[in-house]
Order: structure tokens, then C-alpha cells, then sequence
């Protein structure tokens, strides 16, 4: 499809709320589970908007075997027990036959793997943990894993002169395997890890946690959180002067994405690669078309590609059970797609191989390239 067919299948998408599109008896229907309150309400936002767009694109390209793609969306509150109630509502009262999301780690884990108890399909399209590798035959990714992503920013902290590194993020799978992975391969490289901290989610203020860390005496400090957290994170850290020194984000639009322009001015960092090619800018444009702004973090793309695989695979396998997702979406990746975020191709174990990232900057108040 060319740049811009993309933009006008695109452009008239709006602002829903929990997404039912069209009635049941006349779609096929699939789910989502994502944070849309909580601290990382902000990136689930985002998520459920590139989730709709790749609904769009998929009705507006005659459907799955000729009926419309719909899409149910729950709430998980960033909350455990809610996603799983939220994914057992879809197993079992929707019956749809896969399920995309979470965001966090700690959350995508148990209800991917209660999804494959109930035979849905997983797709993961946010959670970075090593163990998403773990979730059987059913489980899908589409994102780089820690350990690729501490290997990318190791060598990049390293390449940019960073010696004696200290490290805070959120004590949970995700942030303990960045933490000490990170750790590993940087020291791997000749580089200190002088500090880390693991800190608890849901406080009001890390003011001890960032004291307790600068007496590493860094030369930069290596951080990673969800948004709401990050902000505060972010703002204490330079009511400390802790930001005289660089400061390196881990997955930079989550960190960023609620942190004031001016606190986050000249961070560096790294980032899931997006919005790659031709197709990722057209995706770009028609989704600042749609929804009036920007990007608000580079996982919208993820769940975009998502769901137009699926489609794509109820296509190709000529059915829409759980069975039919899973063997289409194999045969799929072994023709070759190319969505926004590049190349798409799993592996045995469903991982998709060969994950992008990119080193970026935020500089007047977007992130770009450095």
C-alpha cells in the first residue's frame, strides 16, 4: 500500500473510548488489556490509539474474510489482579480468540500465561521482559527483549564515555532485568555500575532513593520507569542538582512521556525503534492526522503492528480461531511483513527476531535522533 492510500484509510480515525466497533454477529473480535488509568496511563492511551489504527487499516482493506475486525479493549488499572479479571472476561464471556498487551512486565506475565491456560493467543506488544520467552507456543512478541535492549544501551552508554554509572528502576521483573543486565554487559565492556537501586511504584516522592544513589558520586545515572513515577523521578532529581550530571533513560518515551519539557530538556537515551521507512512515516503522519498531536511514546506502533498481523493471519489461515492466529501468523512471518516499526519475522519460539532500537535526545521538548 503506498504512502498515500495509508494516510486516507487513516486520517478519519477518532477518539474512542472502550472500543466495540460494529455488532457482534457481524465481526470477528479480538482483545487488549492495557492501562488506560494508573501511572502508565498515558502510554496505554497510546497504545489503544495505534490498536485502533490497525483496526482501521484492516476494515478499510475489506475486513478479515470479508467481515469487520473489532476490537475490545479493558482497562487493567496497572493493576494485577484487574488485568486478570479484564483477560478472563475476554477468554470467557467475549471469546475472542487473542488478547494483545499488557505494558508491565510483572502484568503481561500472568496474564499471558492465563491466557494460554484458556488456549487464547498472546501478542505482546509492550513487555520487555527476558521471561515473555517462557510463555509457550501461543504467545507471540513483537518488541526487543532486556536482554538485546541492556546490550544496545551498554554499548551506547559506554560509546559515549560513561565509566561509573549508577542505577534506579521500579522493583519489579521488568526493572530488575534492566538493572541487572545492564550491570553485566556494561561492566562486560570495562564500565562501573557504582549504585542501583530498585525502587517501589506508587510513591509520592523518591527523594531518599536519589540520595541514597548520588553517593556513588556517578558520572551519569542510568534510570528506567512508568511515567507518572518518572516525572516525579525526573523533577527531584534536578531539585537535587542530581541533573549536573547526564541522565540516561531507558526506554525514553516512557520515561519522558509525563515529565515536563523543561525538567527533561537534554536527556539522552535509548528507545524501541519505530515508525521505520516509507510505511512508519506515512503511520506518523496519519496518526498526527487522527489524533492532533504526536506520538506520546513509540509503543502505539507496536500495537498497530499487532493487530494488522492478525488480521493478516485470520486471512491467510481462512479462519479465526485461536488455532487458526496462530498458525496464520507463523506463515505470515515466514512470507515476510514489513510493518511501521520494520520488518516483522518470528522466530521457532514466536519471538521476533532481529528487534530495532534507536538513540535519541530530547531537545525543545521532542525526542529525535542524536
Amino acid at each position: 500500500m503506498n504512502k498515500r492510500n495509508f494516510l486516507s484509510l487513516c486520517a478519519g480515525a477518532a477518539l474512542l473510548g472502550t472500543l466495540h466497533i460494529a455488532a457482534a454477529q457481524e465481526t470477528i473480535r479480538i482483545g487488549a488489556v492495557l492501562p488506560l488509568t494508573g501511572p502508565s496511563a498515558t502510554i496505554g492511551e497510546d497504545m489503544r490509539r495505534g490498536l485502533q489504527l490497525g483496526v482501521e487499516r484492516v476494515n478499510a482493506n475489506g475486513g478479515v474474510m470479508g467481515k469487520q475486525l473489532a476490537l475490545i479493549v479493558e482497562d487493567s488499572a496497572n493493576n494485577p489482579t484487574t488485568a486478570l479479571t479484564a483477560a478472563r472476561k475476554l477468554a470467557t464471556v467475549d471469546k475472542v480468540p487473542v488478547v494483545l498487551g499488557e505494558f508491565s512486565s510483572s502484568i503481561t506475565l500472568p496474564v499471558a500465561q492465563y491466557l494460554g491456560k484458556e488456549g487464547v493467543v498472546h501478542m505482546n506488544i509492550a513487555s520487555s521482559s527476558t521471561k515473555v520467552r517462557e510463555l509457550g507456543d501461543s504467545a507471540f512478541n513483537l518488541i526487543g527483549l532486556e536482554d538485546a535492549g541492556n546490550r544496545f544501551a551498554a554499548q551506547d552508554a559506554y560509546a559515549m564515555g560513561f565509566r561509573n554509572v549508577a542505577v534506579i528502576a521500579p522493583n519489579n521483573a521488568y526493572g530488575q532485568g534492566v538493572s541487572h543486565g545492564f550491570k553485566e554487559d556494561f561492566e562486560k565492556l570495562g564500565g562501573k555500575v557504582a549504585g542501583q537501586i530498585l525502587y517501589t511504584g506508587g510513591q509520592s516522592s523518591y527523594r531518599r532513593e536519589l540520595q541514597q544513589l548520588a553517593r556513588a558520586k556517578p558520572d551519569a545515572y542510568l534510570y528506567t520507569s512508568y511515567g507518572h513515577e518518572a516525572a516525579i523521578i525526573n523533577r527531584e532529581a534536578k531539585e537535587l542538582g542530581l541533573r549536573n550530571q547526564p541522565w540516561y533513560a531507558y526506554i525514553m518515551s516512557m520515561s519522558v512521556s509525563d515529565t515536563p519539557a523543561d525538567i527533561a530538556e537534554g536527556q539522552i537515551g535509548m528507545e524501541l525503534g519505530a515508525s521505520k521507512g516509507e510505511l512508519g512515516q506515512a503511520y506518523a503522519q496519519a496518526y498526527n492526522t487522527a489524533f492532533k498531536e504526536g506520538f506520546a511514546s513509540v509503543f502505539n506502533g507496536y500495537a498497530y503492528d499487532g493487530v494488522v498481523l492478525i488480521g493478516a493471519a485470520m486471512n491467510q489461515a481462512a479462519g479465526s480461531s485461536a488455532a487458526d492466529v496462530q498458525k496464520g501468523l507463523k506463515a505470515v512471518s515466514e512470507q515476510g511483513f514489513t510493518g511501521v516499526t520494520g520488518p516483522i519475522h518470528f522466530d521457532a519460539k514466536g519471538q521476533r527476531t532481529d528487534p530495532p532500537y534507536d538513540k535519541l535526545k530530547l531537545e525543545n521538548g521532542k525526542l529525535i535522533p542524536r
